[in-house]
């Protein structure tokens, strides 16, 4: 991490309020700037054939140059005001690496 950060959207150095829901998830795309794809696991339960369904939910998240998250890391991202037509999470922190 840097120690300086001049980025506005920041969620930890800059002026962006996280309110709302929080999220661990897993970087699956990492390519345009300042923007990440994350993806997060759901359970769903099905009463009636008594059985789990997995899904799987993507969603762009804002991520900044001090944090620099990259594919294949686990991220913690919180909801903040739209910062694009997709973006709507923005990343508080890198919890670590995905294990392979």
């Amino acid at each position: 991490m840097t120690t300086e950060c001049k980025d506005t959207k920041c969620a930890v150095h800059g002026s962006l309020k996280v309110r709302g829901n929080v999220f661990t998830v897993k970087v699956v795309n990492a390519k345009a700037s300042k923007t990440v794809t994350v993806e997060r696991d759901l359970i769903e339960f099905i009463p009636k054939y008594e059985r789990y369904l997995k899904k799987r939910s993507r969603m762009h998240a804002h991520n900044p140059d001090c944090i620099a998250a990259k594919e294949g890391d686990i991220v913690r991202i919180g909801e903040t005001r739209r910062l694009s037509r997709t973006k709507g999470f923005a990343i508080i922190e890198k919890i670590g690496e995905q294990k392979k």
